[in-house]
């Protein structure tokens, strides 16, 4: 048994039938939430070839995330499982027991050309449900010991266990940290991330990492349109990355992918209603908000990094990029927007 108080659902009380499914656990210490164990037939995952991602392969220890990030992007991602992108997304969470084992496999193919690996790309790898199944330490020591690159990106302070595990697989392969925060206002941040930790202890995080001896990039994303997006908080958010120790920060909008479009607009019906309108006339129902006011985002974060020292970094996997990358076929606004 892994946890004390725990409860067991040997016959696979999940939602649906689930391939690999173990058994079904839920424990006191995380109410309201349902952790699916699984046994994975892979571990990498390929990036898809036409994906814009500094990245060609992906490790998810997880599906689902105990973070509740109203907007997460990877909202969508549980609905290949039958679950919903909203409350399911928070609370049915697919953990994959058995991932080292398989990498392990996986990395020891002759075919596999020790490519570099991201780490975050859909769920966060030290979500608190990272205490008790202690996934990562195996994942870090199966990377560096197959001499496969690798990336680690997360909100979690839970890294600083793992710290001297990285501090030395970087002296073996090349490791890339980062971490997301974009706001700094702590009750914000709390509204919008309410399973997260607050700023203070990302930024001490931060400073932990560098501590150690790593640079620690920032994922200052997403920017909140009308919300975090003021001179005033990118101004905060900076000069606290700066004075954390972060050694590149990469700012943007948020994007509305289909499962988190619908779940952030509730949430912004119920905790801003006065807004509802002014982001459907930015986003008009696609993923992007509007040419003109990515533009106009740019510019105010690029003032922010000159006046707080951080400047362009050639970085081969976290290039600044105040506004993304927008599908070809997207035409822009057919009006100026205002905002």
């Amino acid at each position: 048994m892994r946890w004390q108080g725990q409860k067991v659902d040997d016959d696979g009380g999940a939602l649906l039938p689930m391939k690999g499914l173990l058994r079904t656990v839920r424990t006191p210490e995380f109410e309201g939430v349902t952790f699916h164990e699984i046994a994975s037939r892979s571990a990498l995952n390929r990036v898809p070839a036409g994906s814009n991602m500094p990245f060609g392969w992906t490790i998810n220890p997880t599906r689902g995330c105990l973070h509740r990030c109203v907007y997460c992007f990877a909202r969508k991602t549980q609905g290949y499982l039958d679950f919903d992108s909203g409350e399911d997304f928070d609370t049915q969470i697919v953990v994959k027991t058995n991932v080292v084992e398989v990498l392990r496999a996986e990395l020891a193919r002759p075919s596999w050309g020790r490519d570099h690996v991201a780490l975050g790309a859909n769920s966060d790898p030290y979500m608190r449900a990272e205490g008790r199944y202690r996934i990562m330490p195996g994942i870090i020591r199966a990377l560096a010991e197959s001499g496969t690159p690798f990336s680690i990106l997360t909100k979690g302070p839970l890294l600083k266990r793992d710290l001297p595990l990285l501090t030395e697989a970087a002296q073996h392969v090349p490791v890339s940290v980062a971490v997301s925060l974009a706001m700094v206002d702590p009750q914000l941040q709390q509204r919008v991330e309410p399973g997260t930790p607050d700023p203070r202890a990302r930024l001490n995080l931060i400073r932990s990492v560098v501590d150690a001896g790593l640079e620690c990039t920032v994922l200052a994303m997403p920017i909140l349109p009308w919300l975090s997006d003021t001179e005033e908080h990118l101004d905060a958010l900076h000069r606290a990355l700066a004075e954390a120790g972060a050694v590149d920060v990469t700012t943007g909008a948020l994007h509305l992918r289909p499962g988190a479009r619908e779940w952030y607009m509730q949430w912004l019906a119920r905790e801003y209603p006065e807004l509802v309108a002014r982001y459907r006339r930015i986003y008009r129902g696609g993923s992007y908000a509007s040419s003109e006011y990515r533009k106009w985002l740019g510019a105010r974060a690029k003032e922010a990094r000159r006046r707080h020292g951080f400047e362009w970094r050639q970085d081969p996997m976290w290039r600044e990029r105040t506004v993304p990358d927008l599908p070809a076929a997207d035409p822009g606004p057919r009006q100026p927007v205002l905002f």
